[in-house]
């Protein structure tokens, strides 16, 4: 009977919520970085982001005892400095901004977004896909659609900030701006801030793995 073989653990650990997963695969695959590890954490947990700190800790408690080096794939996302308290704690770094939408866009071209219309409602291309499930969905507006003002009533525009130029995701993001009422704006950002993000800690890796 042959031995098991050992498993083979990647040196770098990408902890990240699942709204991200797909674009840091991709950069990932089109850099050929096979020296990372992701996992995921439901998107759910926005709905709860006082959540998201402990999720995050459980990951970071994995990677340490592998002797992985992480890097955090979430903004603030809504936890008021909880998650960068830990992540001080810790010693560990997350991607730069207050949400997916400001990194995907940059902090200076999302404050413009927000001086032009603060009255905004953003999509990314997960929440493009998953606009019925997240949002009507998820709202009731499927059950209650009498709650439609109640929610975006203070809204006027959606901006889809997509990270990818796919003519399907567009439409479909035109037909979310027309079930809430709202008008339509395209921007397209590419993986953004995201990117630059998940490349500084690459260089960071690539250092310790020829020391």
């Amino acid at each position: 009977m042959s031995n098991p073989q050992p498993t083979v653990v990647a040196p770098a650990l990408i902890i990240c919520c699942s709204a991200l997963l797909r674009e840091i695969l991709d950069f990932c695959k089109l850099n050929h970085w096979t020296h990372f590890e992701v996992q995921t954490i439901t998107a759910e947990l926005h709905n709860t982001p006082e959540k998201i700190p402990s999720a995050v800790m459980q990951l970071i408690d994995v990677g340490k005892q592998r002797g992985q080096q992480v890097f955090v794939g979430y903004a603030d996302c809504g936890t008021g400095g909880l998650l960068d308290a830990l992540l001080a704690r810790e010693n560990v770094e997350r991607i730069p901004g207050a949400h997916c939408y400001e990194f995907y866009a940059g902090t200076e071209q999302f404050d413009d977004f927000q001086e032009q219309e603060l009255g905004t409602f953003y999509l990314t291309d997960f929440l493009v896909r998953h606009f019925d499930r997240l949002v009507i969905r998820g709202l009731g507006l499927d059950r209650k659609p009498e709650l439609l003002p109640v929610y975006f009533g203070n809204y006027r525009k959606l901006l889809y900030i997509a990270q990818s130029e796919d003519a399907n995701l567009q439409r479909q993001a035109q037909q979310a701006a027309g079930k809430l009422g709202l008008a339509y704006q395209y921007q397209y950002s590419g993986s953004g801030g995201l990117g630059r993000a998940l490349s500084s800690f690459n260089r960071q890796i690539a250092v310790q793995l020829v020391q």
